[in-house]
């Protein structure tokens, strides 16, 4: 076997080690479920998405991997509703708790508002780049 690091997989590669351990928890769990979730903000004129959120729901838990709207919607109050309406459908999926992970320069203030919690945090560089795991219990 030869090992290979690389900025570049191909989608095929990549492909092949998702497929790889999404087999191995099907076999593992009598269940496994791993559903792709986005909230996108379209505008209105043209239906081209501009921000939102995308996770996914996987085994009862809410994972949001990416969250972004134009520095001209934020504070708005739009974010909240993004994010809100990602854990009202993870609680419809059967999900009772969420997670995900931003950096000191992101929203962890925004995330905390909204009822999230740290549980994790790792120093970064450069300075004022540290790395928060948080998570939020969903009604259930």
């Amino acid at each position: 076997m030869q090992i290979v690091v690389t900025h570049d997989p191909s989608p095929e590669d990549v492909e092949v080690v998702n497929a790889g351990l999404m087999q191995y928890n099907a076999d593992t769990y009598d269940r496994w479920e791993r559903m792709p979730l986005a909230v996108l903000v379209r505008d209105p004129d043209t239906g081209e998405a501009v921000g939102g959120l995308v996770g996914r729901t996987s085994l009862g838990v809410l994972f949001v991997d990416t969250v972004h709207l134009p520095a001209a919607l934020r504070g708005t109050g739009l974010g909240r509703k993004v994010l809100q309406e990602a854990e009202s459908e993870a609680v419809r999926r059967g999900c009772r708790n969420a997670v995900l992970f931003t950096a000191a320069f992101h929203a962890p203030d925004f995330y905390a508002r909204l009822g999230w919690r740290v549980f994790g945090e790792i120093p970064s560089t450069p300075p004022g780049a540290t790395r928060f795991w948080m998570t939020k219990e969903l009604p259930g």
